[in-house]
């Protein structure tokens, strides 16, 4: 069968098919990308920036519409309200996140057991490398800008220090800072103070901007995109399958021709071996009279 698969014809078959099955393989990696590709594209409203008070309300759950939203407030700091949340990665480096009360301004104002004079959020200001760089946060009336995100869960079984929180967790923090506080904390990328921004993206300094954006939906797999990838990988290898079908039956011809060529020929052989011997008794015979026709005299 190698004989044949060697012919001209089918070498330039195989590379024909081989050809082929390349496409159909990029055509799978293509359906199978587009399988894990999210569906939706990010919501470019999320970056209009609306106040705070008309986007979560205080004692709600977070609502996964709300999340990444970035919102305005206006309020201040209490600076004796801050943690360092460690292991926080900034340009490859571990660091500390720094997140300072903010009361709100014209916040709801919870009611019940526990409940505070005045509503509290979080705010995630920045960065630092080290917890001797973080300061406090800046005084006076604050009118607040970042991205609205939801709580973070705390690291079971770990008792922060004073001044840490293992996570930007509010179940976490309204126990230490003993507050009424919305679900949710914000990330700040503007700090107005008096007509001037004195944010960590404003300042250069020890502390650094978060700078986190929106995040992207969640992947979904697509099943018929899924489906398609296989099905391009099954026909790759029905064009191979192809080819080597021909090649073999290309192969069974030749052999039956080879054995109609050879019954032809043993059938050739056996017909001159039966008229060999009819031949035999009539090699004798010659036209010469017999005596007794010589004798006859007319």
């Amino acid at each position: 069968m190698l004989k044949t698969a060697l012919k001209p014809r089918w070498i330039a078959g195989l590379v024909f098919a081989i050809v082929i099955s390349g496409v159909f393989v990029l055509l799978s990696q293509w359906q199978f990308g587009r399988s894990t590709q999210p569906e939706a594209p990010v919501s470019s409203g999320t970056e209009d920036a609306k106040p705070l008070v008309r986007v979560l309300q205080p004692g709600e759950f977070f609502h996964g519409s709300v999340a990444d939203q970035m919102v305005t407030a206006k309020g201040s700091y209490d600076p004796d309200k801050q943690v360092l949340v460690p292991g926080r990665l900034h340009d490859g480096a571990t660091g500390f996140w720094v997140v300072s009360a903010f009361s709100v301004q014209d916040a709801p104002v919870l009611s019940g057991v526990g409940a505070t004079p005045r509503t509290w959020i979080p705010v995630a200001r920045g960065w630092v490398a080290d917890a001797a760089q973080a300061g406090a946060p800046p005084s006076g009336t604050i009118e607040l800008t970042g991205r609205l995100l939801p709580s973070e869960a705390p690291l079971p079984g770990t008792a922060p220090e004073p001044g840490r929180a293992t996570a930007v967790s509010v179940a976490e923090l309204i126990n230490a800072w003993e507050v009424s506080s919305y679900p949710g904390f914000v990330a700040a990328t503007s700090e107005m103070a008096a007509g001037t921004d004195v944010s960590a993206a404003a300042v250069n300094g020890d502390l650094k901007p978060l700078n986190i954006g929106p995040q992207p939906p969640a992947q979904q797999v697509n099943w018929l995109n899924l489906f398609y990838s296989v099905e391009w990988i099954v026909f790759a290898g029905f064009a191979l399958f192809i080819w080597w079908r021909m090649v073999k039956d290309d192969y069974r011809r030749d052999l039956e021709d080879e054995l109609d060529d050879e019954h032809d020929e043993n059938g050739a052989h056996r017909e001159g071996a039966e008229e060999a011997p009819q031949a035999g008794p009539h090699a004798g015979t010659s036209e010469t009279p017999s005596p007794t026709e010589q004798k006859v005299q007319p």
